[in-house]
């Protein structure tokens, strides 16, 4: 059982079904006192369900039977209401802009059980446990390339994949930003078919660039640069393959 502290926002309203998506944020604040005062405050007009804080305290803000405000405009697998059917956490960090660091355990062992808790009440595909930089790659850079994914799919939420030398050299050199041709197509195509709101084409353009990085962010934080490189796109494929296939821990090797 997970001990919620109550901290009510009024920054909500009515969901239409039932939530089947969990974005994952940081606050990006200098402090967790301040963006909890900025997800209750009326007239910020933003929220999310929960705020994790550093020290793994977990704050309760919207009931998860309402449409908390905390994705805004974006797409994951079709989906263009993210609020809608999602629920979203907020996991305290100053990030990029005053001072990004490292997940403390204590909160990101708070988030995995959080996260448990949740999946109990509802069904959440591994494919929809997500950052809101997949839901907006060209405006969001959160929760950022130091959140532990890995860790998190280790524990069961989410897609992970790490691939082998072999598949790496197989897929040969980089795909870049004015790149064009069958294999941007194919690029373009796995990560529209991943979730991400890119259209399948041809040109690798900025619209792909920061989608890849996006990508980067959240499965190859090694490298974020929107370049995709032979490890960038065998990461790719092999998240699709578990995105297609259930399995116990959400890892492959």
């Amino acid at each position: 059982m997970i001990a919620l502290i109550d901290a009510p926002s009024p920054n909500f309203d009515a969901r239409r079904a039932p939530p089947d998506m969990l974005v994952l944020h940081y606050t990006g604040m200098r402090t967790g006192e301040a963006a909890l005062a900025r997800l209750r405050d009326p007239d910020a007009k933003v929220s999310a369900h929960y705020l994790v804080e550093e020290d793994g305290r977990v704050f309760h803000l919207v009931p998860e039977e309402r449409r908390a405000w905390h994705a805004g405009r974006g797409v994951w697998q079709g989906q263009d209401d993210c609020n809608a059917a999602s629920i979203g956490i907020e996991i305290v960090n100053p990030g990029h802009e005053f001072g990004y660091r490292a997940f403390p355990d204590a909160q990101v062992a708070a988030v995995i059980a959080l996260i448990g808790d949740i999946r109990a009440r509802w069904t959440v595909p591994d494919s929809r446990v997500i950052g809101h930089s997949g839901l907006a790659p060209e405006r969001k850079a959160v929760p950022g390339e130091r959140f532990p994914w890995k860790r998190l799919a280790e524990a069961g939420h989410g897609l992970w994949f790490e691939p082998g030398p072999e598949r790496i050299q197989a897929l040969g050199g980089l795909l870049q930003k004015g790149d064009q041709g069958v294999g941007v197509i194919v690029l373009r195509a796995g990560l529209h078919r991943l979730g991400y709101g890119l259209k399948p084409g041809g040109d690798y353009d900025a619209e792909t660039e920061a989608t890849v990085r996006a990508f980067q962010r959240h499965w190859r934080p090694g490298r974020i640069d929107g370049v995709a490189d032979g490890e960038t796109r065998a990461r790719l494929i092999g998240v699709l393959q578990r995105a297609s296939v259930e399995s116990v821990t959400g890892v492959l090797d």
